[in-house]
């Protein structure tokens, strides 16, 4: 059944454009704003928005979006809080959210009852960074569940065979990592993002969207030209560090966010 994530990408192929995601973490540097910087970056334009799900351990994340994820358990998030911000968000717009966390919290949680849940919470999709498709596939009470798309990580040095299995089983749209590492916008995107996206699209027609590195407007247009769409995260997220105390701190992402938009935008 097509949900967000598919009916924005169909429509953005349709029109000949990129996509543009966005990256922040839920309840960062509180729950109310928030909620304002998600609506701040759908009312600029971004077709999906990844919320991260706070974490006490986020090893694959880079100190920004650890820091992020702290500041948020400080002021009190927690994974029923952020699915009430998925609901609060549902009540005005209707971009793609896509959860971004790891398996300890939604199994804490109950795997089949937190897709339940955030899925009728307007929740379309999630990245479980720690755990593969094979993986799962070993553990019966880890049974795909229903209602959101589960997305795809697929990294510079992902072997092939590997990069063929992840893409048959992508949906929505797959994570393509344009360098090794932790996320954070220290680093370019690899020069050869081009030649790693054919190789991933020679297996699906999933759509392939390309983070890591990416921080300027420049350099959100030469990774859209070789792609579906663009992921930003660590530089947005630094945004909010940077003005968290300020009230505007929603609309000082939002300003931060346009041109990048604007930048992905123009490939199409």
């Amino acid at each position: 059944m097509s949900n967000r994530i598919d009916q924005t990408f169909e429509r953005l192929a349709a029109s000949g454009q990129k996509a543009f995601i966005a990256y922040v973490s839920a309840g960062d540097p509180d729950m109310d704003r928030s909620l304002e910087i998600i609506r701040g970056l759908a009312d600029a334009g971004a077709d999906v928005i990844e919320l991260g799900l706070p974490f006490s351990d986020p090893l694959a994340d880079g100190v920004v979006n650890q820091m992020a994820a702290d500041r948020a358990l400080k002021a009190g998030a927690d994974t029923h809080k952020v699915l009430d911000l998925v609901r609060r968000f549902r009540e005005t717009h209707q971009t793609a959210l896509v959860l971004f966390t790891y398996l300890n919290p939604v199994y804490a949680y109950g795997y089949e009852e937190f897709h339940r849940d955030a899925a009728a919470a307007g929740a379309d999709g999630i990245l479980l960074l720690d755990l593969p498709p094979d993986e799962a596939a070993r553990n019966a009470e880890l049974a795909r569940g229903e209602g959101l798309r589960h997305i795809q990580l697929i990294a510079p040095t992902t072997p092939p065979e590997r990069v063929k299995l992840l893409a048959e089983n992508s949906e929505g749209f797959i994570y393509a990592l344009s360098r090794t590492g932790v996320t954070g916008s220290h680093g370019a995107p690899s020069e050869s993002i081009g030649e790693q996206v054919a190789a991933i699209k020679a297996h699906t027609a999933t759509p392939v969207c390309v983070g890591f590195g990416i921080a300027t407007p420049e350099q959100a247009a030469l990774v859209a030209a070789v792609c579906d769409g663009v992921v930003v995260g660590s530089a947005i997220v630094k945004q909010v560090e940077e003005h968290a105390a300020d009230p505007a701190v929603a609309a000082v992402v939002q300003a931060f966010a346009a041109p990048l938009i604007a930048a992905a935008r123009k490939t199409g």
